[in-house]
């Protein structure tokens, strides 16, 4: 329950801080620019400090770009995955009465033969 609270008050906090920011009011590409502009001097303060060349932020098309790719993949996954679902549920189905026939098939007899003909033969 804790974790549940937790998790809430997360998404809850950055809910109300990208409102209050006015992420929802603006335009994406204005958002974009005012944050890159925003970061820009720490990013040249972290370069100072930092002997690791820190790479620049990406374009506002690369960005767009990249987001439209990603969400063409996904919606292409989840497409195929709807296609081939009449297999996969075919596979589920016989996978799982098999599991059943075998759980329900009796176990084979135990062959005693040969340890009564062994028993027999020392009582001699």
């Amino acid at each position: 329950m804790l974790r549940l609270a937790i998790k809430t008050g997360l998404a809850g906090s950055a809910v109300y801080y990208s409102r209050e920011e006015g992420i929802w009011n603006e335009n994406t590409d204005q958002v974009y620019e005012r944050y890159s502009n925003a970061l820009q001097p720490h990013l040249a303060s972290v370069k100072q400090q930092i002997p690791v060349e820190v790479p620049a932020l990406p374009t506002n098309g690369e960005v767009c770009f990249l987001t439209k790719h990603y969400w063409n993949e996904g919606v292409k996954g989840s497409i195929y995955f709807i296609h081939r679902l009449p297999c996969y549920l075919g596979q589920w189905t016989k996978q799982a009465t098999d599991a059943i026939k075998k759980a329900t098939n009796p176990p084979p007899p135990v062959d005693s033969a040969p340890v009564a003909a062994a028993s027999a033969a020392t009582k001699i």
